[in-house]
């Protein structure tokens, strides 16, 4: 053999053992990475299945406890919500305090209902939510015809980007109504049915709500100065 080849053969060897010892230094930490990588994708994977199956089971119970109140189970359906509230996951603690609320009215716990919707408005993060908690409260109010308990949680929702205004309104109007102001609700009736926003299906209710203070009496709302202002001018015919 050459001693070329003799050369050429030992540096082969030793490049050969030089990735060997590379292997055996190294090999733990490949191995490791692989093995972490595995662990995380495994992990994240059991992280969707977890939060899936926590999601579900808030439905489950959240849709329990709808099946309890409809059959007037009212105890066992505050405490079905009361669970979702404390271990729910996602929207499911929201809803369930809105229906828990909702259900005290249904139980004739009038004050407990409102001071329910009442701290929704307050703790809640979502600005809707919380106009929407104080259009409930508002809502069970109105029977007792406080005007001013209903105005003061629905005063800061009358502006008119607002989408919830003629809710408000509505609930002052019905207010008004049960404490005796009929030409008071129809003057607030009457500004939801002037306004181009409105919903079909709230114009058609508030109409039925006109109709009955018209056969009680009420009378026309008086036109302002500005409403009479910005009104268009009568479009005149030429005389031929």
């Amino acid at each position: 053999m050459s001693e070329e080849n003799i050369f050429s053969e030992v540096d082969e060897e030793l490049r050969s053992e030089r990735m060997r010892n590379l292997w055996r230094k190294y090999a733990p930490l490949i191995f490791g990475a692989a093995i972490l990588i595995v662990l995380v994708v495994a992990g994240k994977e059991a992280w969707t299945w977890y939060k899936n199956d926590i999601s579900a089971r808030s439905s489950d119970q959240f849709y329990s406890a709808i099946e309890l109140a409809e059959e007037s189970n009212f105890a066992d359906a505050q405490l079905a919500l009361s669970q979702v509230v404390s271990d729910g996951s996602g929207q499911y603690p929201i809803l369930a305090q809105f229906r828990s609320a909702a259900l005290l009215l249904e139980e004739g716990k009038v004050q407990e209902a409102i001071a329910a919707y009442d701290a929704l408005s307050t703790s809640l993060d979502n600005q809707r939510l919380r106009e929407l908690a104080l259009i409930f409260a508002a809502f069970a109010l109105v029977d007792n015809g406080d005007v001013k308990a209903v105005e003061a949680r629905v005063s800061g929702l009358l502006g008119p980007d607002n989408p919830l205004r003629n809710k408000a309104k509505e609930a002052i109007g019905l207010a008004q109504y049960a404490a005796g102001d009929i030409d008071g609700a129809r003057a607030t009736f009457t500004e939801i049915v002037s306004d181009p926003l409105a919903g079909a299906e709230s114009i058609g209710r508030v109409q039925i709500y006109i109709a009955q203070l018209i056969s009680q009496g009420a009378k026309e709302p008086i036109q302002t100065a500005n409403e009479t202002a910005t009104e268009a001018p009568a479009v005149q015919t030429p005389t031929q």
